[in-house]
């Protein structure tokens, strides 16, 4: 499955209010399709003066609903029970830009609107993602609306700190679509807040050794896996601390992120911040070998080639010390794969191990998919084909979430 076709077949409501974040709905809808949705868009009157229907329609493929009882040319009105319809319809219903003025109407079931109308007829899921000026978001009624509606069932993804319209800085910028596109997709999973209060401790992508100022010793990872698994254990409720080698990769705002560059490094951080985590997630791919000793200068080209002698790099898994912690490794083989992950399961004392294989097409580094074996201490092993790499990420979770 790839990004392309993450929600393929999922339907989507998606109401749009009257804030200035609403120009973003535009981009949301067109990222929303690309990823496989079909999407029809319920805008409020005060909408309307950020965005239009005509163009929310064209980029939708689909009409426009702004007004309870439409209008018809001749003055009369067309009464139709679209609301019932719509949310019999809907797989998810996503209010995002929600303006405060809404959030206070769903919280309190005002149906005053052709959005709030439809709110009360869902029988899907509903994910509120609330954007405001600092002090209208900070407002302590406006955070008492959120905590009800969370206590509901409702999804509120929180908004973002950052620049805002009004030239403050602070929390109530509205989150990137990618975010919310994953928050789509958790709540369509059946995840919601599984693991919340949890703090969890991800470590992604590769480490580097230096051999001199320009060359190092590294791997083909490219922390792309590890990047999943903070992002999907962050919407499920984790508080999660993020150390991660070079890799171009990006985390959520929220997500704790400590860079790294050697296997030195990366087993001083895990040391650092593991007493502060009750999950530890070990997918990165720590080099095994260092050079002894690495140049200060460049070693030239010419006569005869330099001999790097290695040292092996300390396993930060077998060093560590793991009591009252769950501990995730990961092992990728080229050969007797089952065999030789069973052991490091036990060698290591791990409570669950992923099998990456490099034998599979799609599997592996580099790619946006992957196929894992899941074993645990019990010898169960769980075998899930080739997936995208936000899907095999729950897939992590949720057996993390059922043996914790």
């Amino acid at each position: 499955m790839s990004s392309a076709s993450k929600l393929r077949g999922k339907k989507i409501l998606l109401g749009v209010t009257g804030c200035i974040a609403a120009y973003k709905a535009c981009n949301l809808v067109r990222d929303l399709i690309k990823a496989g949705a079909e999407v029809r868009v319920i805008l409020t009157p005060s909408a309307l003066s950020f965005v239009t229907p005509l163009t929310l329609s064209t980029l939708s493929k689909n009409k426009v609903i702004v007004d309870v009882l439409p209008k018809s040319q001749g003055g009369d009105y067309e009464a139709s029970p679209w609301h019932i319809e719509y949310g019999i319809w809907a797989d998810i219903m996503l209010v995002a830009p929600a303006s405060i003025n809404t959030v206070a109407k769903i919280t309190h079931g005002f149906a005053d609107n052709a959005l709030t109308t439809l709110v009360t007829a869902l029988r899907s899921p509903l994910l509120v993602c609330p954007a405001a000026d600092l002090d209208m978001y900070q407002y302590s009624v406006t955070q008492e609306n959120l905590n009800t509606l969370r206590k509901r069932g409702v999804y509120v993804l929180e908004a973002e700190t950052g620049e805002l319209a009004s030239g403050l800085s602070g929390i109530g910028r509205f989150p990137e679509n990618g975010k919310i596109i994953d928050a789509v997709y958790t709540i369509l999973r059946g995840n919601k807040l599984d693991l919340e209060g949890k703090k969890v401790l991800v470590t992604a992508g590769p480490t580097y050794e230096d051999i001199d100022p320009v060359r190092y010793l590294g791997n083909r990872s490219s922390g792309k896996m590890g990047f999943e698994i903070a992002k999907a254990a962050y919407l499920r409720g984790a508080s999660v601390t993020l150390i991660s080698g070079p890799s171009n990769q990006t985390a959520y705002p929220e997500i704790k992120r400590i860079n790294v560059r050697s296997a030195a490094q990366m087993k001083n951080a895990v040391e650092s911040e593991i007493a502060d985590n009750e999950v530890l997630i070990m997918s990165a791919a720590v080099a095994d070998f260092t050079p002894k000793a690495a140049s200060t200068q460049k070693i030239k080209k010419g006569g005869t080639a330099p001999v790097i002698e290695l040292d092996f790099t300390e396993d930060i898994l077998s060093s560590l010390s793991k009591t009252g912690k769950f501990v995730v490794g990961f092992a990728l083989e080229t050969e007797n794969e089952v065999e030789n992950a069973s052991k490091k399961l036990e060698r290591k004392r791990l409570d669950l191990i992923v099998l990456n294989s490099l034998n599979e097409a799609g599997a592996g580094f580099e790619n946006d998919t992957n196929a894992i074996t899941i074993l645990d201490k019990s010898g169960e092993k769980i075998r899930h084909n080739l997936s995208s790499k936000s899907e095999i990420a729950h897939i992590i979770l949720d057996r993390i979430a059922v043996l914790d």
